[in-house]
């Protein structure tokens, strides 16, 4: 069984906004294959279904961000799904828009849906990381985060999710043939 969480906001107000990628990518998969809600309350989104006969839940934490630790916390709690099993999308400041990584562990680079998440399970989880760049001054980061994207950034992390969503099936198998299949698709129309 295989979790993906994405990160963000919740609310039309922050719809499309750089701190919402991980609703986004979760969007693109609800869009493009066949899940059905599990549960839903105050705190969270669960959807499940499968890919290639896989077992996936998609978890949208709806605590906010920076809040975002516990319900993913009670969720692989109550199931007892190991934390490897567990991917967290979200956007991240240190990488350029259309850049993408995926890691395993480590810190959480000032991100505080990490860091609640961290606090709530430890590190030992995948991150799926989307870039968002980074705003000129550091002052700004948390105005920066919950702008929209430009038109052309917009039209560039469509892509981005479109792509990650159609090989996700990849994520879990072969997480470098994912990452270089993205990046390819990428290169070719961007």
């Amino acid at each position: 069984m295989i979790v993906i969480c994405g990160l963000g906001n919740p609310g039309t107000k922050y719809k499309g906004t750089r701190h919402n990628l991980g609703f986004a990518f979760i969007d693109a998969i609800l869009k493009k294959y066949k899940f059905t809600i599990f549960k839903k309350d105050k705190s969270r989104e669960i959807y499940k279904g499968q890919i290639n006969k896989k077992k996936y839940y998609l978890v949208k934490p709806l605590t906010f961000v920076n809040l975002s630790g516990y319900p993913i916390a009670k969720f692989l709690n109550y199931y007892k799904i190991p934390k490897k099993n567990l991917i967290v999308v979200h956007d991240d400041l240190d990488l350029a828009v259309k850049k993408i990584k995926i890691k395993l562990g480590g810190g959480n680079g000032g991100h505080n849906g990490l860091l609640s998440i961290d606090e709530n399970i430890g590190n030992a989880y995948y991150r799926y990381r989307l870039g968002i760049g980074r705003p000129v001054s550091k002052e700004l980061v948390s105005q920066y985060v919950l702008e929209k994207f430009s038109k052309e950034e917009k039209m560039i992390i469509k892509k981005v999710i479109d792509f990650s969503a159609e090989n996700i099936n990849l994520l879990f198998k072969d997480k470098q043939l994912f990452l270089t299949k993205v990046n390819s698709l990428l290169h070719k129309t961007i």
